[in-house]
């Protein structure tokens, strides 16, 4: 698909009348976010996002800074949509609770459900990390905060002789990127060999996770405990 394809279909006399601002704004970061995925941040011009949403470059411009700042507020937007503060309270309650599974679950869940949700989003992501682009260390600032709660938290319980020793950034890599390849073969690759439900693949994956992470010495009370919370979540 060529930009002038997008760009037509948008540019209609209804797609120019006038928008109250907010309406205006989440337009264009539609738009925007369409293209960036498509074509790459570099390879998209305010001008062909202006063109698609049937306004002057300047309108653009009223409501952002600059393209960088349109796309900081695509990801602001993203992480609203996902409730990233509340998601992050509840990450860490599980930290504090030293619930493993619950903790590596949900972030699991999130993932499968933000791949299946907004796959374009995804795109967009790759073509930031691919791009050259210093944009893509914007989106890395935005993820590092997870990745340093699982570090912590891998380390906390590996000095509690819960979990094996193993480099806690390695394995904070590997808690995610289970997760993320799987909805990377389906989006991209279009590979879905799992006939089952996200909730059964992501506790498939956690207890994986888990299988690897726990020390060998695991008491049988702290195995039963994990095979207790597991069956909960199930019902």
């Amino acid at each position: 698909m060529r930009t002038r394809d997008i760009c037509s279909g948008d540019n209609s006399p209804a797609s120019r009348k006038r928008l109250r601002a907010e309406d205006r704004r989440n337009q264009l970061l539609r738009i925007a976010k369409e293209l960036f995925s498509e074509f790459g941040f570099e390879n998209t011009y305010t001008k062909a996002i202006a063109a698609a949403a049937g306004v002057s470059e300047a309108i653009i411009f009223r409501h952002f800074a600059s393209k960088e700042a349109l796309y900081e507020s695509i990801l602001d937007r993203k992480a609203d949509e996902i409730g990233i503060k509340t998601w992050g309270a509840e990450l860490s309650n599980f930290v504090k609770c030293e619930d493993d599974e619950a903790l590596v679950l949900s972030v699991v869940k999130h993932i499968l459900e933000a791949d299946r949700q907004d796959p374009q989003f995804q795109k967009l992501m790759l073509q930031a990390a691919l791009g050259g682009h210093p944009l893509h260390k914007i989106t890395g600032q935005r993820l590092l905060p997870l990745h340093r709660l699982l570090c912590d938290y891998i380390k906390k319980r590996q000095r509690k002789g819960a979990f094996q020793k193993c480099d806690p950034n390695l394995a904070a890599y590997a808690i995610v990127s289970m997760a993320g390849y799987y909805g990377l073969a389906k989006i991209l690759f279009g590979l879905d060999e799992l006939s089952l439900p996200d909730d059964q693949i992501a506790l498939g994956f956690t207890q994986l996770i888990l299988n690897g992470l726990r020390a060998p010495g695991l008491s049988r009370r702290t195995k039963e405990i994990s095979k207790v919370r597991t069956n909960r979540r199930r019902t």
